[in-house]
């Protein structure tokens, strides 16, 4: 089984992960952004345990080590190509049963 995508989505995946840091990261920055469920918490005075149980080096959509904006860029294709292997693995497996 071949899996194939075509160009046109393929360079607009492309295009929406470099792009999503401008929103994600500089324009949030630029206006102050907050997460409500963040800020829900602080106004009840609830500490932030996300360190402490993180399971992936990866918090808040950043690398270690890395500029914000680039660990975002870096974040979504990982996320891009997990989900893209997941769909091809349960294609094989659902073609496999046919």
């Amino acid at each position: 089984m071949k899996f194939l995508i075509s160009k046109r989505a393929f360079f607009l995946i492309i295009v929406l992960v470099l792009v999503s840091p401008v929103f994600g990261v500089i324009l949030a920055d630029m206006v102050g952004y907050h997460e409500p469920l963040d800020l829900a918490a602080e106004a009840l005075g609830l500490e932030d345990k996300n360190e402490e149980i993180n399971w992936t080096p990866f918090i808040d959509y950043t690398v270690p080590g890395l500029p914000d904006p680039i660990g975002y860029v870096l974040a979504g294709f990982m996320g891009v190509v997990m989900v893209l292997a997941l769909g091809m693995g349960m294609a094989k497996i659902l073609s496999r049963e046919k």
